[in-house]
């Protein structure tokens, strides 16, 4: 399994619609992202619109080729793409992905093995 962190900034004047937009997604683009292989995906947003997200997948190259050739997950892209700074593409394709330095389950299964 393989977990996903990124970022995105979101345009401070757009926030409240962005939060909207999520509350709820539209069905046919939540089983896009389910059908891709993406699971546990949680979306945070910190003051500002500095945009953090989340999910688990077993094999993220699979999961991010099947929705660059979803006709739903273009449309929701295509919709979500001016809420987005600096961004000259889908934003699900050009999120900057963070850096994982630490996991506690990765961590204890390691001390106890070692124990």
């Amino acid at each position: 399994m393989t977990r996903v962190c990124f970022e995105l900034q979101v345009r401070p004047e757009l926030l409240d619609e962005y939060i909207a937009r999520h509350s709820p997604v539209w069905p046919e683009m939540l089983a896009e992202i389910e059908a891709a292989g993406r699971r546990n995906y949680s979306l945070f947003l910190a003051e500002g619109g500095r945009l953090v997200g989340y999910y688990e997948t077993d094999d993220d190259e699979a999961a991010q080729a099947y929705l660059a050739a979803s006709p739903v997950a273009a449309r929701w892209e295509a919709e979500m793409s001016r809420f987005f700074v600096g961004l000259d593409t889908r934003a699900d394709q050009a999120a900057t992905p963070l850096r994982e330095v630490f996991n506690l389950a990765d961590q204890l299964q390691t001390a106890r093995q070692a124990g």
